[in-house]
């Protein structure tokens, strides 16, 4: 009888979770009730998160935004609105996928920022939406 080789065995040290992430303060979850009809609107059914590195420079309001008008929902519209004209024309892998907006950061005047949204599974298996810097992962 012969055994067939299942490979290398690999012991699991350590595992940080979506929530773990969250509760840290890593990503911010879009789920929350302030937020959540935003991510409806926008057309997106998997639970969103944003890492907080990338939501403190393009959604939450800084001086130079404030007087430009923007407020924090407009801005976090922007994020998916853009991310969902994105999505419908991406003919590249559809886990990952990089996208331009402009918004005020540093100047009033509005800018190009880039974002990248990755699609992968959750703490349970489930597809979930994280959008954050390109250089993150």
């Amino acid at each position: 009888m012969q055994t067939q080789n299942q490979g290398p065995e690999w012991n699991l040290l350590y595992s940080y979770t979506r929530r773990q992430a969250i509760e840290d303060g890593v990503l911010v979850d879009l789920m929350q009730p302030e937020f959540i009809d935003l991510v409806r609107d926008a057309g997106f059914k998997f639970p969103v998160a944003m890492t907080a590195e990338a939501f403190a420079d393009y959604v939450e309001l800084s001086p130079q935004a404030i007087k430009a008008g923007n407020n924090l929902k407009g801005r976090l519209w922007d994020v998916f609105w853009m991310l969902r004209a994105a999505i419908q024309q991406h003919r590249g892998d559809p886990r990952e996928l990089i996208y331009r907006f402009y918004c005020v950061t540093d100047r009033i005047k509005p800018r190009l920022c880039t974002l990248k949204a990755v699609c992968g599974p959750g703490d349970q298996g489930e597809p979930v939406l994280t959008i954050m810097h390109p250089w993150q992962d």
